[in-house]
């Protein structure tokens, strides 16, 4: 099987799968234990929350370990509508967030918070004029992604986040798309109050992410007088796969600008096997992430299109794994102003430093392959 799906996940890398192992055996005691193993196993604990704090230049204080990217969103959104309620309930978004993030919102709007939801430009990027134009008096929190996960639309975050800050309104940002992919530059606490990461989307166990708040700010968690996480998150830490997610993500980072550069030469081999092919149609831009392509094929749902190319043992996906056989056209090509049948056609590859030339040739082979056996079938139905 190739597998072009890692945006949905990745298998964890053998380094990260050790750490795992390690961690079970020695440091299996409950963290708030008082005795010498559950002290050994917070120290760990902090040794791992300092680590990743390190490897992203923020403060240790702001890292809050979590059960992945959805339950990070959640944790952080209304943890920062809770702490800032005093001030206002208004919250602003874009039309084009993870499900996770629109589940929280969603949650927020009826416990009496009121939520805008500005729509990108046909570009698939959020208009800092348009977001001037939405805020209020009682805004108190706007939540932008940095990568969309269905396209890989890149939101410029330092420049909102900037925008924001001068506004003082507390900015929220699901990084889960590009957390190890793109420099630690972006995820500066100069330009962001919060951020969320998962880990299995780095090489990482899954049901593991993290969530940065910054210190400077006043939050309320949904739950009171929780025991873990400094009373950020409920439930006995995942030491094992903490550490796992820690060491995947040391060994990510530390290879940021040449996996990226890969995921750039992958993506320009890939589209120039489909420059003359006029059925296929790339949803990317050139400045949206190389590690996520999107592309449809004229006339034909993105559901077959997947089916196609997994008979041909070629792994892909329609768009977000938290939406997908829910037959539901994608929200992002929706929101650059594509149809309803258009959105339907959405086909997402995603790519790693695991993929080599060799896939993308074989992807590209097959795509020819179906849009030729497709408009053969097109030509006699229509005699």
């Amino acid at each position: 099987m190739i597998y072009l799906d890692f945006a949905a996940t990745t298998p964890m890398s053998e380094t990260a799968l050790q750490a795992f192992i390690h961690t079970s055996k020695v440091f299996f005691h409950n963290t708030e234990s008082l005795h010498d193993g559950g002290l050994n196993a917070k120290d760990l604990l902090e040794h791992g929350r300092t680590s990743l704090a390190n490897l992203l230049g923020i403060e240790g204080e702001g890292i809050y370990f979590t059960g992945g990217g959805s339950d990070g969103n959640f944790l952080a959104i209304t943890s920062l509508a809770f702490g800032a309620q005093k001030k206002g309930r208004h919250i602003i978004t874009s039309n084009i967030e993870h499900p996770s993030v629109e589940y929280v919102l969603t949650f927020l709007e009826k416990n009496g918070y009121e939520v805008s939801r500005i729509p990108v430009n046909n570009n698939g990027k959020i208009s800092i004029d348009q977001l001037q134009a939405t805020i209020r008096k009682d805004t108190i929190l706007v939540t932008i992604q940095h990568v969309n996960s269905e396209t890989g639309m890149v939101q410029d975050i330092k420049e909102i986040g900037t925008f924001l800050a001068d506004k003082d309104i507390l900015f929220h940002s699901d990084c889960v798309q590009s957390f190890g992919k793109y420099s630690i530059d972006y995820f500066s606490s100069a330009f962001i109050n919060s951020f969320t990461v998962s880990a299995h989307k780095i090489h990482g166990p899954k049901g593991t992410g993290a969530v940065y708040i910054s210190p400077s700010v006043h939050i309320k968690p949904l739950l009171s007088d929780v025991t873990h996480e400094r009373g950020f998150r409920p439930g006995t830490v995942d030491m094992p796969s903490i550490v796992a997610f820690v060491t995947a993500a040391d060994e990510y980072i530390s290879k940021q600008p040449v996996v990226f550069q890969h995921a750039e030469d992958m993506r320009k081999r890939f589209l120039s096997l489909i420059l003359t092919n006029k059925d296929i149609i790339f949803e990317g831009k050139a400045d949206s992430s190389p590690f996520i392509i999107p592309i449809r094929i004229l006339g034909m749902e993105g559901q077959i299109v997947m089916q196609e190319l997994n008979r041909r043992k070629i792994a892909v996906s329609t768009g977000s794994a938290c939406k997908n056989g829910q037959q539901e056209p994608s929200k992002a090509l929706l929101a650059v102003g594509r149809t309803d049948s258009e959105a339907h056609g959405l086909v997402r590859i995603s790519l790693s430093h695991q993929t080599t030339i060799e896939d993308i040739t074989m992807l590209g082979k097959a795509l020819n392959e179906i849009t030729n056996k497709f408009r053969s079938v097109s030509e006699v139905l229509s005699r």
